[in-house]
């Protein structure tokens, strides 16, 4: 008997991680994707706006 109790925990691991990515990969794309696409990008312009106004101003 004690080997199902040394392969449980692994196999349940196992199970919930498989079942994880699944739940990953249904829920890329979709309806969602341009906002969630849209959201992306307004963060990523906002933080290299950010970045861009306080670095310091280089002289020519």
């Amino acid at each position: 008997m004690d080997y199902v109790s040394a392969l449980l925990p692994p196999t349940v691991m196992a199970l919930f991680f498989g079942g994880l990515i699944v739940t990953i990969v249904k829920t890329q794309g979709g309806a969602n994707k341009a906002k969630e696409d849209a959201a992306v990008d307004a963060v990523l312009a906002r933080a290299d706006h950010t970045r861009q106004a306080t670095a310091p101003a280089k002289d020519a």
